[in-house]
């Protein structure tokens, strides 16, 4: 068997899978923000409570937001407690074995790349449009975390220069949480998708209002939905011509705009070169389900997961 953990700033969840990855048991606990005792001690419960309930100890695999370099030192801002801990070390003594651990966007995007459909592909990049925008890449089944574990980090590239033809040139370059400005989670994110709106029109609704519309076919609505559409296009051939990846896989709260997937994919040429050929534009398979999933995959040897 295998345990996951998807830990996030609000919640931790723990999720023990078979060895075919069919889900036996789960369960979730908020996250302790207090200290970095109390945090550690939720993970180690929870640990100890798979064990008992199963009657084995079984290898574990954790993702959490933030950089894990090539030392597993974490640096997170969702979690200031673990920032900086030896948090890996202390839980191997406490726990008695290995722990695996990667950021959870990199879970994602491994959670999508192994099943049946996807198994055949090399290349795949996952795109996280929820609050923020992360991702992750998969080459050959395994995980491309880089030297300050930071590949990935696609919501912190700069937008491509195709963006100011399609939004204007007298756009604000917004300042990031991350210290940078004019990073592509400011505009593309669901944040970002409402942002794009008040900005252009002066209201201020939230994404799901403005996709009902769009879908209602109001043309204000259908105009910012094919702005931004280009603008997600743009910015994926971008990327495109960074990993040329074979598969996109969107995730995230406006994975589920289905008409993402019908128009997008025809407007990526225009970004790439011209012999290029398009990558397969595909909605997140596993929802919830895929942190704790992917989490559980880390455990595994490239050989044991093709």
């Amino acid at each position: 068997m295998l345990y996951g953990f998807d830990i996030g700033g609000t919640k931790i969840e723990i999720g023990v899978f078979d060895d075919a990855l069919n889900p036996l048991w789960t369960k979730r606990i908020k996250t302790p923000l207090d200290s970095y005792y109390s945090f550690l001690q939720s993970i180690i419960s929870l640990t100890n409570e798979a064990d008992h309930l199963f009657s084995q100890s079984s290898q574990v695999g954790i993702g959490i937001p933030g950089f894990i370099n090539n030392k597993r030192s974490i640096y997170t801002t969702n979690i200031p407690v673990v920032s900086h801990q030896p948090f890996a070390s202390d839980l191997e003594k406490a726990i008695k074995r290995p722990i695996f651990i990667n950021n959870d966007a990199n879970c994602f995007a491994l959670s999508e790349a192994f099943n049946d459909e996807l198994k055949p592909y090399q290349t795949i990049l996952a795109v996280i449009l929820g609050t923020g925008l992360g991702g992750g890449i998969v080459v050959n089944h395994q995980v491309i975390s880089g030297l300050n574990g930071c590949a990935g980090e696609i919501g912190h590239i700069r937008l491509p220069i195709d963006a100011l033809n399609i939004l204007g040139r007298d756009m604000p370059i917004l300042a990031c949480g991350c210290g940078l400005s004019g990073c592509a989670e400011k505009y593309l994110s669901g944040n970002g998708f409402e942002w794009l709106y008040q900005y252009f029109y002066q209201e201020p609704f939230s994404a799901k209002q403005i996709i009902e519309r769009y879908y209602h076919g109001d043309q204000v609505a259908k105009l910012h939905v094919d702005r931004y559409f280009e603008l997600l296009a743009a910015y994926l051939g971008h990327l495109m011509m960074i990993i040329d990846a074979e598969v996109i896989v969107i995730g995230g709260g406006l994975s589920n705009f289905d008409a993402i997937y019908q128009d997008v994919p025809s407007r990526i040429g225009k970004y790439i070169l011209p012999k290029m050929t398009l990558p397969r534009l595909e909605k997140a398979r596993f929802g919830d389900s895929g942190g704790t999933r992917g989490a559980a995959l880390l455990c595994l040897k490239p050989s044991n997961i093709e």
